[in-house]
């Protein structure tokens, strides 16, 4: 699961993403849209840990991606050990 919550990047005086909450469920297809400057950009290289929030978290099956031993190969499923 991701999980962004309340997060705020500012650049100087200028507000890329502003009180952002949202959850991504796995298996969940879910779309991210909004015009250009909207702060797509901004949220997903907040998540990847690229730019680090002003205020706020983001989470990946409630860890940071820094903190995520394998990133690529991360899953919610139980890894199967046969």
């Amino acid at each position: 699961m991701i999980t962004v919550h309340d997060v705020t990047k500012r650049y100087g005086s200028t507000t890329a993403v502003q009180d952002l909450t949202f959850e991504v469920s796995p298996g969940q297809v879910t779309g991210f849209l909004g015009p250009n400057g909207a702060g797509k950009s901004t949220t997903m290289r907040m998540i990847l840990g690229l730019d680090r929030p002003t205020s706020g978290e983001t989470r990946i099956n409630g860890s940071t991606y820094a903190a995520l031993r394998d990133p690529l190969r991360e899953s919610d499923q139980p890894s199967d050990t046969t």
